[in-house]
């Protein structure tokens, strides 16, 4: 067994695992800051981030009511005629 190169090669995964482990560690800050933001967002709206599912649930049937009465209310006499 060559233990220089066993020595070097643990030496170089050993350098690319705390590579890895600085930018996870990156990462994570990254995404703590962006949940933060939404967070804030959310706040500002005033919806409280366990009950967004259903807020977007809300908007959801509130879109689909506004296309609903904008289809009826448009003259289907005229446009069948074209």
């Amino acid at each position: 067994m060559d233990y220089e190169k066993e020595l070097s090669k643990l030496k170089d995964d050993l350098n690319k695992a705390t590579n890895l482990k600085y930018k996870a560690e990156a990462q994570l800050e990254q995404l703590k800051k962006q949940e933060e933001e939404i967070i804030n967002e959310l706040n500002k709206l005033g919806i409280k981030p366990e009950d967004l599912e259903q807020e977007i649930d809300k908007l959801k049937l509130e879109i689909e009511s506004m296309f609903k009465e904008a289809n009826e209310l448009l003259p289907k006499n005229l446009l069948e005629n074209k």
